[in-house]
């Protein structure tokens, strides 16, 4: 899922060298931190949080069909 993260984020940036991905996993629960430079933070998130949700979306496929759930935080 990190790799996933990560990926999408550096097709999106602007600057794909400031991307940075925390996984922390308690159980069955994963956070993921995404961070990225602060202009580019817009861009992650996307209008009214259109491409951060898209993303939250396929995570949330990914964590199904390995029986864990996923949150997704953006930093910036």
């Amino acid at each position: 899922m990190k790799e996933l993260v990560e990926y999408i984020a550096k097709s999106l940036v602007d600057d794909p060298s400031q991307v940075r991905v925390r996984e922390v996993e308690r159980g069955r629960n994963v956070i993921l931190e995404l961070e990225v430079a602060p202009e580019d933070v817009g861009r992650v998130i996307g209008r009214n949080g259109r491409v951060a949700n898209a993303i939250r979306a396929l995570l949330r496929v990914v964590a199904a069909r390995q029986g864990k759930s996923v949150t997704l935080e953006i930093v910036g």
